[in-house]
């Protein structure tokens, strides 16, 4: 492993599959250009086809496009469903940040909703079939989420959309480490990662339908902001190096904000193997989905 790793260090992918959720713009179709370009037959999961299809004509090898509405649980499990064959590793990149408050179609808030409760059934749903690892992007902004699991879904507290997205990427974290908790105690040899892109320039800032906090954002993705790419690095780091279940990657500059991908750290809250276990508990009651019990064993 290089000191600055790069998508140079990617082993080759040829003959593996990849799922990458969100994947028209940004970190997505970054991740998805980097391992299709490596080998691997990249598989877009995104909500718009048409979209995806546009995306997915400007890169190289096998790439595919699928329908995926992470809003919307019908829809995550007609994508289960149809899936046959191995998965290699799938990559919950899809997300929203700091919008105004919604719901989605099954009556989640949507920031929570779409960005975990999808991605966990989703997950789930796609266990049996998955044969190396599963990558979940979180994000610096779960330092200052908190977990409420009286009001997962912001039906009695005032709603607030910074600590919802907090909530959802806290959220991400600790899913990814109840879930290698629970495969390594399946004796599974799956792993759960997950990483953070840093402040990245994307399409997913400036969401906020409030002027002065999207002005900020352009302005700092203008000034502060690493690219897409470089903000895709600790993605294709977790989901191709090797090393061990449970690892968080970001980027390593100062304060996380942008650099070369290295393993980070994490907060307390997102180390909480009890608030990690009782999360799981009510997003496997809130969607309907749970651990499968076949799982691929050593």
């Amino acid at each position: 492993m290089t000191i600055r790793w790069t998508p140079a260090d990617i082993p080759d992918q040829t003959g593996r599959t990849v799922v990458v959720t969100g994947a028209t713009s940004g970190l997505g179709l970054a991740t998805g250009r980097a391992l299709a370009a490596a080998g691997a037959r990249v598989v877009l999961a995104v909500r718009d086809p048409a979209r995806g299809d546009a995306a997915a004509a400007g890169l190289p090898g096998e790439v595919e496009v699928r329908r995926l509405d992470l809003a919307d649980l019908a829809s995550v499990r007609a994508f289960a469903d149809g899936w046959h064959g191995p998965l290699d590793v799938l990559v919950n990149n899809a997300g929203i940040m700091m919008v105004p408050q919604g719901r989605t179609a099954d009556g989640f808030e949507l920031q929570f909703g779409t960005n975990h409760l999808g991605h966990f059934a989703l997950t789930n749903l796609l266990l049996p079939h998955v044969t190396d690892r599963v990558v979940t992007v979180s994000s610096t902004a779960h330092r200052a989420g908190r977990i409420d699991l009286a009001d997962l879904n912001w039906e009695r507290r005032r709603y607030s959309a910074e600590r919802a997205y907090g909530q959802s990427k806290l959220a991400n974290l600790l899913f990814t480490l109840e879930l290698q908790r629970r495969l390594t105690a399946a004796g599974s040899p799956v792993r759960a990662m997950a990483a953070h892109p840093g402040w990245s320039a994307t399409n997913l800032q400036g969401r906020t339908e409030n002027r002065v906090k999207d002005v900020a954002m352009a302005l700092g993705n203008r000034v502060v902001a690493q690219s897409a790419e470089q903000g895709a690095l600790p993605t294709l780091f977790v989901a191709t190096a090797d090393l061990p279940g449970g690892s968080y990657a970001g980027p390593d500059g100062p304060a996380e904000v942008r650099g070369y991908p290295t393993l980070v750290g994490r907060t307390a809250a997102a180390s909480d193997l009890r608030t990690a276990a009782a999360l799981w508990t009510a997003s496997a009651e809130l969607t309907g989905v749970d651990l499968p019990a076949a799982l691929p064993t050593r």
